[in-house]
């Protein structure tokens, strides 16, 4: 008899490399979605809707930076008052509910619902719009601006957003196979819309997410990079005209940003895709958002237009890192089944230090008159946020590999509880049958 039929402790090494795997790589589908993604098929056609929803949601409020001087010009405003534009744009797009979240957190739930193997080139190719349409969009929109003037433009460039529609269409549901449907008992009908509404409340915000660690690990260094990533980015532009920098120039550094990240997105994805970067993607996402920071902190040193180019191109690839990885990183802690869920408690945690992030630095360049303290707040801000991860990170898996044993006890505890239920039934079949006989011979 093997050693797990009469219920000793053993535990075999491949069991135990799949448990100090389980959080560290996606939970398998089939478990939790009970049908396999296709990875592939019509999911490359969601992912097409996805990049141009995706593209419009995150590069529109940063294009519209490009109108900023001109609107501190008419309006009289504060460097302070002026970047609540795209604060306000982002927050709430962030929290959900109306505008531009319509396009962001769709996109998003539907690709984990088509991909589990290919997921994270999916969501690189799907983020990939932002860097695509931020690079079309900021220089056309400075044509814009000198045709039309900012409140022209504004409204051609609302026009032009009317093509999600066309990319929602895309997103169709996935067709699951039918199961046989079993004959109950109606409820009753009265209380059956508010058991729903309550059930869909509780789905929308589960608290429980808070009691788990990585989870929580994930959200304090992700609420560090959003309060200080967006403000370099809006004030790029005004950055560089201070600096002397032409106009279109100052407008093209965003595109040139825009196109470095719109490969960078993608190829990250193929890396974090190996087998190699997989399992430690995490690290890999700490490490993506320091870099991130350092590009910041090292952007006041610049003082020409050809080191303003070398700051677009680095804080492209560092930008096209984070955000190729951010929303992966969710799914790979949370797994396919909870992420929509978690997803939409993140973001709306998220839009407060997006709404606080932009205008906190205008505020120090309306005390200081000096764009270089903006610069050294964010990088500090992210490169704090990206140590934490990666410090945090190290203890998490830690406290899982120092955890693993107590979860093999009590496995190997259930099994042995298990096998002793089965020794007793077949002992009481063993002494059953022989009454059994004699009853029939009587």
């Amino acid at each position: 008899m093997s050693n797990k039929a009469d219920g000793s402790n053993s535990w075999s090494p491949t069991e135990e490399r799949d448990v100090s795997l389980k959080r560290i790589m996606p939970p398998a589908p089939e478990n939790e979605l009970d049908y396999k993604p296709l990875d592939g098929g019509w999911g490359w056609m969601v992912v097409v809707g996805a990049h141009i929803s995706i593209g419009f949601a995150y590069s529109t409020p940063k294009v519209l930076s490009v109108f900023f001087i001109d609107i501190q010009e008419q309006l009289g405003a504060s460097y302070s008052e002026v970047a609540w534009i795209s604060s306000i744009m982002l927050a709430v797009m962030y929290a959900g509910g109306c505008g531009l979240s319509l396009n962001l957190n769709a996109s998003l739930t539907i690709i984990s619902k088509y991909f589990l193997n290919k997921r994270p080139i999916a969501n690189g190719l799907a983020m990939a719009g932002s860097p695509v349409f931020l690079c079309v969009l900021a220089p056309a929109n400075q044509y814009l601006l000198h045709m039309f003037g900012w409140r022209g433009s504004l409204v051609i460039l609302g026009g032009l957003m009317l093509n999600c529609c066309v990319a929602g269409a895309l997103m169709r549901p996935v067709v699951l196979p039918r199961k046989p449907e079993k004959v109950e008992e109606r409820p009753n009908l009265c209380t059956k819309p508010q058991q729903s509404c309550r059930n869909n409340a509780k789905k929308f915000l589960d608290l429980t997410f808070f009691k788990d660690r990585g989870f929580v690990i994930y959200l304090i260094g992700n609420v560090f990079f959003i309060f200080g990533a967006y403000a370099p980015i809006v004030f790029l532009s005004a950055y560089a005209i201070r600096q002397g920098v032409e106009e279109y120039s100052a407008a093209y550094l965003l595109s040139i940003m825009g196109f470095v990240d719109m490969f960078v997105r993608p190829g990250t994805g193929l890396i974090a895709s190996s087998k190699w970067i997989r399992p430690r993607i995490q690290y890999f996402f700490g490490f993506a958002m320091v870099f991130n920071g350092m590009c910041h902190l090292l952007c006041p040193l610049v003082k020409c237009y050809a080191y303003l180019v070398a700051y677009a191109i680095f804080l492209g690839v560092s930008f096209g890192m984070v955000f190729a990885l951010i929303f992966e990183c969710l799914m790979d802690l949370m797994g396919n089944e909870r992420f929509p869920s978690a997803v939409g408690l993140v973001t709306i945690i998220e839009c407060f230090p997006i709404l606080l992030g932009p205008p906190t630095a205008g505020y120090l360049v309306d005390i200081y008159k000096d764009y270089k303290y903006l610069f050294f707040m964010c990088g500090g801000v992210v490169v704090t946020g990206g140590l934490f991860l990666l410090v945090m990170n190290i203890y998490y898996y830690h406290m899982l590999e120092k955890e693993k044993p107590a979860a093999v006890r009590e496995q190997n505890q259930t099994k042995t509880i298990e096998n002793q239920d089965l020794v007793s039934a077949s002992a009481s079949r063993k002494y059953q049958s022989p009454e059994r006989s004699m009853a029939g011979e009587c």
